[in-house]
């Protein structure tokens, strides 16, 4: 059974509605969000039409280290008719071009030469020799030679002829070609460049502003939620949940929408450049599609319940070691360790089930990559032995392929980001849209220190902290200026209860409490906590030096203020034995002991100037002998204010002016010490119990 306070494993919830939130969020970031992703759209686009131009400029520089085969088909064209204007023969038609060429192989070379006439191709004069010469060299061409031979024999072609059909790169159409694809990468580059500095800038922008909203949200949150709630949890949402934000934000947002543009820009690309590989490399790739969206199913819940997980781990960490010498003193660490084990065991279920369903896309659309490669270079090999696409085309397809398959990974790992995103906004949201304590808009009350005298007055006051469960049933009281009331009781009476409804952390449900004649309705929370000096059973010190502790959140206090303090608490001798006085670095967790601690809250709230004190069982950890110096302090402290102190050691309040004694939230009696010992009540046997032998 999970602890209180502890997140249970949740359903999948609404992605599109936290998606939508998170944009809405965003706020004055919203322009430069979009223009980011149109950045990073459009940065894909060239990408997707960088290929293609890159094809055009292979296939010129393929064209042009290759022999012209279209000068060589002219000069052939033109050498064969001249030989049929020449040459007739008795036995053969005139358009019979086989006969002639077979009786004109069967003359001798001279007689050929007197047949080929001199000829002129594309400004270029052919000799008779020359002619002769080609059709020597074409003969004795067959198709199954050799790549390097045939070249061989195309050298030793006459000069004339080898001048029309030698490689030559045309250099303006080279320049052009490659000055258009090195303006396409740089424009993208810029744009990605700047994409990327927009987007780093909007990320971190809105997890400060989330952050800043959780910590305003904190100070408007009611007591009962921390009491349903770990710290830990709620750290891990300002902590870990703004940062999954903050990083895929930044990471993977931008990256989904460039990667579709670039999907769907190669799929059209693909097509204007040769539509047969287009359908080849979508074939082989396809499906990616399916098992890229079979893994991103599965692995959406694991994300939500990683984080739920990590919350949970972060609030039994912190729990556990902030009682850690309870848990040592009370031989917990098995259980401790138990339930910890429990934990990280589910935690490592869920980061090891998304981590692998997520890993595994790489992998396996890498393999997705290189048969496409196989394919589309198969494929493009018979096109071009065809003489139905060119070389550079293949080079193209072979980056296609890259552009097609990687942004299927790169899309399932954005979107998994995304949903991991959700989750953690979600939990964000659910802790702001948390219910805040009362408005206090309409409240226009104001009572000053300086005007405030001091008088208190409960009226039937009523509280529960639900509704099945009432705490306080009809409390009534009325204290005057400068008295000490001592609020007595068993454990769950509602002492604590009490001083938590006059400091307002909580709204009473019926009744009412009167501060020098105005109701605590009419004034504010701070207002009221300017009033009143509280000293608790539990310490707090924060890091930094023991006079800044001292003098927190007070303002014109001067060091000798400090030490005076210091002094009627009696707490004076130890800060001089330290290294730096006052000026010696402490922290909730030094190695000082839990009785100096509470001297030195005692000490903070000896400087504050307010009309009201209460002390909530503030000498429970002081040892006999310091209990009696902090008493004197606490008289001291007690002069001139309206003192309400909660104590267990009954002892401690013999002085009081009054005491209320409270049972099942109903005051059951009151009066003096002296007083109430003489009713031999309920007082009384409290009292004596703390001298009775237990048996």
């Amino acid at each position: 059974m999970p602890r209180p306070g502890m997140h249970t494993t949740e359903k999948s919830k609404d992605f599109k509605g936290s998606m939508k939130r998170l944009f809405d969020s965003l706020g004055k970031w919203k322009k430069l969000l979009v223009i980011s992703i149109m950045l990073a759209i459009f940065s894909s686009i060239l990408s997707t039409i960088a290929p293609n131009k890159l094809a055009d400029l292979t296939n010129v520089i393929s064209d042009g280290i290759k022999p012209n085969t279209e000068n060589i088909q002219l000069v052939s064209n033109d050498i064969y008719g001249n030989i049929m204007k020449n040459y007739s023969i008795n036995t053969a038609k005139e358009n019979d071009i086989n006969k002639i060429l077979i009786n004109f192989n069967s003359l001798t070379e001279q007689q050929k030469l007197k047949i080929l006439t001199p000829i002129k191709v594309k400004g270029i004069n052919i000799s008779s020799k020359d002619q002769l010469e080609f059709i020597n060299i074409m003969s004795s061409i067959d198709k199954s030679m050799a790549n390097e031979e045939l070249l061989s024999k195309l050298d030793n072609l006459p000069s004339s002829i080898k001048e029309l059909v030698s490689p030559s790169i045309n250099r303006n159409n080279l320049n052009n070609r490659a000055l258009v694809l090195v303006i396409i990468y740089l424009i993208g580059a810029i744009c990605t460049y700047v994409q990327a500095r927009i987007m780093a800038s909007v990320s971190n922008s809105f997890a400060k502003k989330l952050r800043t909203d959780i910590s305003n949200k904190i100070n408007t949150l009611p007591l009962a939620y921390f009491d349903k709630h770990e710290t830990g949890d709620i750290l891990s949402r300002v902590t870990n949940d703004v940062d999954t934000i903050a990083q895929n934000t930044n990471q993977s947002l931008a990256t989904l929408f460039s990667q579709l543009a670039m999907f769907l820009g190669s799929i059209v690309m693909m097509f204007v450049t040769n539509y047969i590989m287009a359908i080849t490399a979508i074939l082989a790739s396809v499906i990616g599609f399916m098992v890229s969206f079979i893994l991103l199913k599965r692995s959406q819940k694991y994300f939500i319940e990683r984080q739920e997980e990590l919350g949970n781990i972060n609030g039994h960490i912190e729990e556990i070691y902030s009682g850690h010498n309870v848990v040592k003193a009370y031989n917990g660490e098995n259980d401790a360790l138990k339930e910890f084990d429990d934990i990280n065991e589910r935690l490592y279920n869920c980061n090891r089930k998304s981590q692998f369903l997520s890993g595994i896309m790489h992998p396996f659309m890498r393999f997705i990559g290189n048969f496409g490669y196989v394919a589309v270079c198969v494929v493009g090999a018979m096109l071009v032995m065809d003489g139905k696409t060119g070389f550079g085309t293949i080079v193209a397809f072979m980056i296609y392929v890259r552009l097609f398959t990687n942004p299927l990974s790169q899309i399932a790992q954005s979107l998994t980001a995304m949903q991991a995103t959700a989750a953690a906004g979600e939990r964000v949201f659910e802790f702001l849209d948390e219910k805040e304590m009362a408005n206090q808009d309409n409240i226009k009350g104001k009572l000053s220190i300086k005007d405030a005298k001091g008088n208190i007055e409960f009226k039937h006051v009523k509280f529960g902290y639900d509704k099945n469960r009432t705490i306080i049933k009809d409390f009534s009281a009325n204290v005057k200026a400068g008295q000490k009331i001592a609020i007595v009781g068993p454990t769950g009476a509602g002492k604590t209860t009490m001083v938590n409804l006059l400091m307002k952390f909580y709204d009473i449900n019926d009744g009412e409490i009167i501060i020098d004649g105005v109701s605590t309705k009419d004034l504010t929370r701070e207002n009221i906590h300017e009033l009143f000096v509280m000293v608790l059973q539990d310490t707090w010190l924060f890091d930094g030096t023991i006079e800044e502790n001292i003098k927190f959140n007070k303002k014109n206090i001067t060091k000798d203020d400090v030490w005076n303090a210091c002094k009627v608490v009696g707490i004076d001798h130890f800060i001089k034995t330290l290294p730096g006085g006052l000026n010696s670095q402490v922290g909730d967790n030094d190695a000082i002991s839990s009785g100096q601690k509470q001297l030195l809250t005692i000490a903070r709230g000896m400087i504050e100037d307010a009309p009201f004190l209460i002390l909530d069982e503030a000498t429970s950890n002081v040892d006999t002998r310091t209990e009696e110096l902090v008493q004197k302090a606490m008289d001291k402290l007690c002069e001139g204010r309206t003192s309400f102190i909660i104590a267990h050691r009954l002892s401690t309040i013999k002085n009081a002016d009054l005491i209320l004694v409270l049972n099942e939230g109903n005051i059951v009696e009151q009066g003096t010490h002296e007083e109430l010992l003489k009713k031999k009540g309920f007082y009384a046997n409290l009292y004596n119990s703390q001298f009775q032998k237990i048996n």
